[in-house]
């Protein structure tokens, strides 16, 4: 097979595009392996910041929002992750070409210092998955301190 993307052969893309039935002598493992990280790499994402909050906005076709999951770890860091799943095969049919992607995904974005963790909001709608994470407000100036000074 020739994978090429506008007149130019990438190695990368030639490993990833692993066709199942011939693998070359590759293990099961190292074939979904490649599958899973071809999907997680392909999950693109738009990020968008207004005054008031950070957007995440994330190309999830096909999926329902029982495969998608939305969580915080280390207290900064957005993770985006899920599963889509091969089609059941109808008895004497089979796939000629398999292009769209399929296994797991996740994505991970590290939140800045302003971003409030306890107001994220999540919503899927036509196939895109919206995350709005709110932003703190900014801090109070400091305010100089004043001593009252006693002279003996």
């Amino acid at each position: 097979m020739d994978f090429r993307i506008m007149g130019y052969e990438s190695p990368l893309l030639h490993m990833m595009n692993l066709h199942e039935d011939n693998d070359g002598g590759r293990s099961a493992v190292s074939r979904i392996y490649v599958r899973d990280a071809k999907a997680m790499a392909a999950t693109p994402a738009d990020i968008k910041e207004d005054p008031k909050s950070y957007v995440f906005v994330v190309d999830m076709p096909g999926l329902k929002s029982g495969d998608i999951k939305v969580q915080v770890e280390d207290d900064n860091v957005l993770l985006i992750s899920g599963e889509r799943k091969r089609e059941e095969e109808k008895e004497g049919a089979r796939y000629v070409r398999m292009e769209r992607r399929v296994g797991k995904f996740m994505r991970k974005f590290v939140l800045p210092e302003n971003a409030n963790t306890d107001a994220i909001s999540a919503a899927c709608q036509d196939g895109v998955l919206t995350v709005t994470v709110e932003k703190l407000p900014p801090p109070e100036p400091k305010k100089p301190k004043t001593l009252e000074v006693k002279i003996c």
